[in-house]
């Protein structure tokens, strides 16, 4: 299917493409997930680092998503960091994560050079903050998923 892009009565590109796209992802990002997953359900989180610039992402791809080189090492990262941002869920929507309200950070694990988004746990919301501390609290019953951690708490 060719790709149709609209253009206004200027004749200039915009950023809109009419039309379904369907991209195969399990062909570029099926074997870096499989192997993230995996690992969840033994307890690792992992990522992976860039040829070019060095930055550790996560979850792993096959190319830097900052210099667009590709990837290579993988690297295990800890299951602690700190909170870059947050925000306090109180609506219900399909598909969430959890039963509102609840609080939901993106968190840089320490090791990692982008964020991690997941759900806060043991902390009064009014506690929250910027640059707290948090730890995974693991799932007993993992199954490579990324709720293999139940949430995140604040670090002892």
């Amino acid at each position: 299917m060719a790709l149709e892009v609209a253009r206004p009565p200027g004749g200039s590109p915009v950023d809109e493409v009419r039309g379904h796209i369907d991209i195969l992802f399990r062909h570029t990002l099926g074997p870096y997930y499989e192997r993230f997953f995996r690992e969840m359900a033994n307890g690792k989180i992992m990522g992976i680092k860039c040829t070019g610039c060095g930055v550790v992402l996560i979850p792993p791809r096959p190319y830097c998503s900052f210099c667009y080189a590709p990837t290579g090492e993988w690297v295990e990262l800890s299951d602690e960091g700190r909170i870059m941002t947050y925000t306090r869920v109180h609506m219900p929507f399909p598909g969430q994560p959890a039963e509102p309200p609840y609080t939901f950070a993106f968190i840089m694990l320490d090791g990692a050079d982008v964020h991690f988004p997941h759900i806060l746990g043991e902390v009064d919301p009014g506690e929250v903050a910027v640059g707290m501390r948090v730890k995974a609290r693991w799932a007993e019953d993992r199954k490579g998923t990324l709720h293999d951690i139940e949430y995140f708490r604040p670090a002892t």
